[in-house]
């Protein structure tokens, strides 16, 4: 499995929820819920992505936006409207009931007008620690141009979602999983060396074998002439090639990777220290609680009481405005 498959495994929506709303400015739209990973898509209309430390961003019909931000934002007609009398609108994405909306009276929901400004907006919890990897990779927002030929057809889905036709809500959470992928490719492929390294090396056609390799089979006792051979090429040529595409050596990449899956494991399983340990291609357990304690600074045990033994169920995306 390449790296950014499974960094993106388990995040899936579910009950999502889109509208269409027409807005007479100004207006706000204010997003509470902390999330890590917000996706906003405009498929009508447009606005200005206004972050908690006034960084704004201009969205248009046919972007989508992913936010990476642990603070309430908002969504408004112009920036300028947060500092002047105005309607301000919320929608909480991850209330335990139901998406929560605060005060709605004024909007008029349908697609009858030219001025409706449609949104689909998902957002995502980071339960798992190799999710929270994905998000220090990226920026607090980036922006991905969409062929603007296919916002009709997400409308269309949309307005099926909102009529509860069958199989729509399954259509839109659906919907919601492609275009997360979608956007975070398309970003990646686009932000050449500012990339980070795991997604290079996937590109790179004599680092991406031996990379997907360590990916798939972390436990395997690998060497550099072993990586080296998985990619076909010298061990020498394979080490030059390896260090100048992701930024370290063979084996310290693999340590590292080691390293994150074995936080993974002690968050998320309750498998022994000496399991784990196996698993991830250690004799003993004293090797492995040695090199993970220079790592992260704590022995294993100590990390996995100090951090939460199971992680939370993925409370995904409801919504839009």
């Amino acid at each position: 499995m390449d790296p950014l498959s499974q960094l993106l495994g388990g995040i899936r929506a579910e009950g999502s929820v889109v509208t269409h709303a027409v807005l007479a400015a100004p207006w706000s739209i204010r997003f509470p819920d902390r999330a890590p990973l917000t996706m906003v898509t405009v498929l009508r209309g447009g606005g200005t992505l206004v972050l908690a430390d006034g960084a704004c961003t201009e969205l248009i019909g046919g972007d989508t936006a992913i936010v990476r931000d642990l603070e309430p934002f908002h969504f408004a007609d112009h920036p300028d409207s947060l500092g002047r009398p105005h309607t301000e609108y919320e929608i909480a994405c991850f209330a335990e009931e139901a998406c929560e909306t605060g005060d709605l009276s004024g909007i008029a929901w349908g697609d009858d007008s030219e001025n409706a400004t449609v949104l689909v907006v998902g957002a995502y919890h980071a339960p798992a620690r190799r999710h929270e990897r994905l998000v220090r990779a990226l920026p607090p927002v980036l922006v991905v141009a969409d062929d603007t030929d296919l916002c009709p057809w997400m409308e269309a889905a949309a307005a099926a979602a909102v009529g509860q036709s069958a199989g729509s809500q399954a259509m839109m959470d659906r919907l919601l999983d492609w275009g997360l992928v979608c956007t975070l490719r398309s970003w990646f492929e686009k932000a050449g060396a500012e990339a980070p390294s795991w997604y290079r090396g996937v590109n790179d056609e004599l680092v991406a074998p031996a990379l997907q390799a360590m990916h798939a089979r972390p436990g395997v006792p690998w060497t550099v002439a072993s990586l080296a051979a998985t990619s076909g090429v010298s061990r020498a040529l394979f080490a030059k090639r390896f260090a100048a595409v992701m930024g370290r050596p063979p084996l310290a990449y693999l340590t590292e990777f080691r390293m994150d899956e074995a936080e993974e494991l002690l968050c998320t399983t309750d498998l022994t220290v000496v399991q784990i340990a196996k698993s991830l291609g250690y004799a003993d357990a004293f090797g492995f609680s040695a090199a993970f304690k220079r790592h992260r600074g704590m022995s294993p045990s100590v990390f996995r009481t100090s951090t939460v033994a199971l992680a939370p169920r993925l409370m995904p995306s409801r919504v839009g405005g």
